[in-house]
């Protein structure tokens, strides 16, 4: 039977899918399509949102390789007139600065928006205290701090307050703390007495050092937003993953997503209608203590089937290594594992490369170590879809449209 999906991106830009059992042997992946509304001066109106990852990702000597920025590779749904070219910075009142966290994301997000990283000097004293100066003049300017408060999470976090401060006492107009991963997001409620709401106490301490707003991916849950009282923009890693899964060919009856959990059956819901509206299936579990999980029982059907677990972090794998585990015991075919942010902490990488998942998909909001690559991890860029964000920030433009 046929089946058909259809993106409307503008008046003059449709967007039509057809998978047919009959008339193809393999069918791919919904391709999702998403368009940028609003009038833009620096951006093409013919361009559409999707990410494109237009060169396979090898695996020499077991490591994956990050796609490269570059005017070649640069996702179609992203491509404008600015991409990939220089913007004299005497002309623009926009300044990038990276904190230490991670250099290469920050590199990459510089590239595609046509900048260069602004100069700043950050040092560790001997007694481990952070020293940071500004070697540039941001007086009147629009600062973004390029800096995830991934771990070592509380030196990267003060290093992000030391910065912001900087800034502000530099006379900065407006200060964004571009925080591509947020630490502690996971502490958002009291879920037993005498116990703190760390979340709120960042969101803080961020604000009272000086930032005047934030932008985020994959918060680990929406009321983190609330904690702020500043503006913050929430981006999404998803439609970078589901545009690399669309390259994958699969029958799209064979597809299910799973949530690893009952805390995510929304994020799972959301990524499933994106995929041709995909059956939906849930891992019970009951946690006996902190980054220990057991798996009890599954919700939904898998046999035969292709089965993409959807998280928007994996630290210790506890829960989606149980949770595949679970899977292929009621007859799943393949496993893969998509999130946005990849913590791994021991043992999240033997858990990982165990042989319960076909590949692992990941977005480089945090930096992977060198020691933690293995063949199945695929490693995807955020850097343009975070650039673009800044743009539209900077030009007073929609965020919400890009995923529309």
């Amino acid at each position: 039977m046929a089946s058909s999906l259809a993106v409307q991106s503008s008046p003059t830009q449709t967007a039509s899918f057809f998978m047919s059992s009959s008339s193809l042997s393999r069918c791919s992946f919904a391709h999702i399509s998403l368009s940028f509304n609003g009038p833009r001066t620096r951006i093409s109106p013919r361009n559409t949102i999707k990410c494109v990852i237009s060169e396979p990702l090898n695996f020499g000597n077991g490591k994956p390789t990050i796609p490269v920025l570059n005017d070649r590779t640069l996702p179609k749904f992203l491509e404008s007139d600015r991409a990939g070219k220089t913007v004299s910075r005497n002309n623009i009142r926009l300044k990038l600065f990276s904190g230490t966290a991670n250099p290469s994301l920050s590199q990459e997000i510089a590239r595609y928006m046509g900048l260069e990283l602004g100069k700043i000097n950050i040092k560790r004293f001997a007694d481990g205290e952070i020293y940071v100066q500004l070697q540039e003049s941001v007086r009147g300017c629009d600062v973004f701090l390029l800096q995830p408060t991934c771990p070592p999470a509380n030196e990267n976090l003060m290093e992000l307050l030391i910065m912001i401060d900087a800034c502000r006492r530099a006379s900065a107009k407006n200060i964004t703390a571009v925080i591509p991963y947020f630490g502690y997001a996971r502490a958002d409620r009291k879920t037993q007495g005498r116990e703190s709401i760390a979340a709120k106490l960042v969101a803080n301490l961020i604000t009272e050092a000086g930032a005047n707003r934030i932008l985020a991916c994959d918060l680990h849950s929406g009321q983190s937003m609330g904690y702020f009282d500043i503006p913050v923009d929430h981006v999404y890693g998803q439609p970078v993953i589901l545009d690399y899964l669309a390259s994958k060919t699969i029958y799209s009856s064979d597809l299910v997503v799973v949530s690893p959990d009952v805390g995510g059956v929304a994020r799972a819901r959301a990524f499933a209608k994106k995929l041709s509206d995909a059956p939906l299936a849930i891992v019970d579990k009951r946690r006996h203590g902190h980054n220990v999980a057991e798996v009890m029982n599954l919700i939904g059907d898998v046999k035969g089937k292709v089965a993409v677990m959807v998280d928007d972090m994996i630290d210790t794998a506890g829960t989606i290594a149980k949770g595949a585990a679970l899977l292929h015991e009621e007859g799943a075919r393949e496993v893969y594992a998509c999130c946005t942010h990849a913590v791994f902490s021991p043992p999240a990488i033997e858990r990982l490369s165990s042989g319960l998942f076909q590949e692992v998909i990941i977005t480089n909001t945090i930096p992977v170590a060198e020691k933690n690559h293995f063949p199945q991890l695929t490693v995807l860029s955020v850097a343009s879809l975070l650039g673009e964000t800044i743009w539209r920030v900077h030009d007073d433009c929609s965020v919400s449209s890009i995923f529309q």
